[in-house]
């Protein structure tokens, strides 16, 4: 068992955020907060997988679908102020 793989499954959106931030994390010097160059690998094969499958992210229109995806995962505030998600 050691040696199976993990799934992770992911909706469309969530996929499409995180490939995004993994993007910016990795264009960016985060050497402060990613001290252990053993966590790189996962980071890069994750955004690779990630890459693989969403075609949507070399699109004309991918900023507009990742502003769309952010907003349907953002967490909606109720008229008292406080958070959650309201159906």
């Amino acid at each position: 068992m050691e040696n199976e793989p993990v799934i992770i499954k992911l909706t469309p959106d969530e996929a499409l955020v995180l490939s995004h931030w993994l993007e910016r994390v990795q264009m960016t010097d985060l050497s402060r907060l990613v001290d252990d160059e053993a966590v790189w690998a996962p980071i890069h094969k994750l955004a690779g997988t990630l890459d693989k499958s969403l075609p949507g992210i070399f699109t004309a229109d991918y900023a507009e679908r990742l502003d769309a995806a952010r907003h349907r995962l953002h967490p909606r505030s109720d008229a008292s102020g406080e958070g959650g998600t309201s159906d």
